[in-house]
């Protein structure tokens, strides 16, 4: 039967309300999963509310299940947790990862959701989406054992780059941030932790998630003779300096770019997007992730806590969203 749900639209600059829909019956070959949990994707859903998705970007931007069109409105978001009430009977009450905005209840094709597996919390599952990206990061800059490896920019991606890279053999991994607070969460992902005039230079790979031009100069700052720099932060409509003098021809540095719309070219022949999520997902059961997580705020309150939340001062890392029952 039809149901009412509720989502949440970014409709101005810095304004964003929570509106009904109306979804229909479940389609043959469909589900309807009613939500859990969802997460902010703090980078990205920051500069869509603040207007700043860039117009050569409008059709690339769009989440695989976003509604609207940029600038606005947009219902817009890629991390959701919701268990399905319809649909297969194998499916039919099971917690599932989604990449969907913010919406009460919504149905999806059932190939484009993947269960949680056993151990993994739906709290911890809503980072798949950023995991992925991270996991693709990983395959692009191809990190080896005893690599000396500096990670620019202490925000959730750059965490999750960071504890997948201190898990390879031998590694020593710097996460380099501004903000000293970040340094106990680096610590417990296996990382050491410094600022940009502490970090470590001469390194093997460096990944730069600062979205900053200072950051970016950092992180070739830190890149070894022949080394590479991979670039993960999206800028939006910024234009961003790169101090391509200095030591960037002398030291033969290779600036390179990773984003999670394709997988990693390594793998793209043998891994399908379904399979990288499901890997994401397994990584996640490890539990030191919950560090990054901050308490729950509910779905109805979003409207009016979206501008602390998003504001770079927040010190938010993950916003978890919590959906009425």
């Amino acid at each position: 039967m039809t149901a009412s749900a509720q989502a949440l639209w970014y409709v101005a600059p810095g304004k964003a309300e929570i509106r009904a829909e109306p979804v229909a019956p479940p389609a043959e070959g469909e589900v309807r999963v009613r939500a859990t949990l969802s997460a902010l994707s703090r980078g990205t859903e920051r500069l869509i509310f603040s207007g700043g998705v860039p117009e050569s970007e409008y059709e690339r931007m769009r989440a695989p299940f976003m509604s609207g069109a940029f600038p606005f409105p947009v219902k817009y978001g890629y991390a959701m947790v919701g268990r399905v009430e319809d649909g297969p009977a194998e499916l039919k009450g099971r917690l599932c990862f989604a990449l969907y905005p913010h919406q009460t209840v919504f149905n999806l094709p059932a190939e484009n959701i993947v269960p949680l597996p056993e151990g993994l919390s739906p709290e911890r599952a809503v980072l798949a989406a950023n995991m992925e990206t991270a996991l693709n990061a990983v395959w692009d800059g191809a990190p080896g054992p005893a690599d000396r490896i500096a990670v620019v920019g202490a925000g959730v991606l750059g965490l999750l780059v960071a504890r997948l890279c201190a898990q390879i053999p031998g590694t020593d991994v710097t996460v380099v941030d501004t903000d000293a607070g970040r340094g106990a969460i680096a610590k417990a992902f296996g990382a050491a932790f410094a600022t940009p005039d502490t970090a470590p230079d001469n390194c093997d790979l460096v990944v730069h998630t600062s979205a900053s031009a200072a950051g970016l100069a950092t992180a070739l700052r830190l890149a070894g003779d022949e080394a590479t720099v991979l670039e993960l932060s999206w800028y939006g409509a910024n234009t961003v300096t790169v101090p391509l003098g200095d030591v960037f021809h002398s030291r033969r540095l290779k600036l390179i770019s990773s984003q999670v719309g394709k997988v990693a070219t390594s793998h793209r022949l043998r891994w399908s997007y379904t399979r990288r999520l499901t890997a994401a997902l397994n990584l996640l059961k490890d539990p030191v992730f919950d560090a990054l997580i901050a308490p729950p705020v509910s779905f109805n309150d979003l409207p009016a806590k979206l501008p602390g939340i998003l504001t770079p001062a927040s010190g938010v890392l993950c916003q978890l969203i919590r959906y009425p029952n």
